[in-house]
């Protein structure tokens, strides 16, 4: 099934996922560097990567919703959609809940509760991400009607030609 939010012939939710997924990850990073090392700067740096990849996560999430809204009802499909939104939503959560507990804090230095709710919503991304590639490696959510291994690029005449 093909997606409905495409840009150049490939969903955009695919490809904008790749950003929050990357500067949430890179937060977790930074706080650990900053366990370990005690340097100032690590933590405002996952302060700042955590607010980018919220903001990130919430733009992916407008195109996720659009393609999980055209899977048709009553398929696994749309049942592994619906756990990877809302699983989505709560790693969202948790890094928003974590940015808040720094954000009165000096240096924006994590405490217990932020560092918990940080490295939680990493774990539950990785569910969850294993459950979009699920979705589309599995099940063909996302994946044109014309794809294969020799399939024309999706910007060449016959792919247009054909509706790929």
């Amino acid at each position: 099934m093909e997606s409905r939010a495409k840009s150049m012939g490939h969903a955009i939710h695919p490809i904008l996922i790749v950003f929050p997924l990357g500067l949430l990850a890179t937060s977790v990073i930074f706080d650990i560097l900053y366990l370990i090392t005690d340097r100032t700067g690590f933590q405002v740096s996952a302060a700042y990567t955590i607010a980018a990849g919220v903001i990130g996560g919430l733009v992916a999430a407008v195109f996720g919703l659009i393609d999980w809204s055209a899977i048709p009802a009553g398929t696994r499909a749309k049942r592994v959609g619906a756990v990877h939104g809302l699983g989505n939503v709560v790693v969202l959560v948790l890094f928003a809940v974590s940015w808040l507990l720094r954000r009165g804090a000096d240096n924006w230095d994590p405490n217990a509760g932020a560092l918990v709710c940080s490295f939680a919503g990493l774990v539950l991304a990785g569910f969850t991400g294993w459950l979009g590639g699920e979705l589309v490696e599995r099940l063909g959510m996302s994946v044109s009607d014309g794809a294969g291994v020799n399939a024309p690029s999706s910007l060449s005449r016959r792919a247009r030609a054909r509706g790929a």
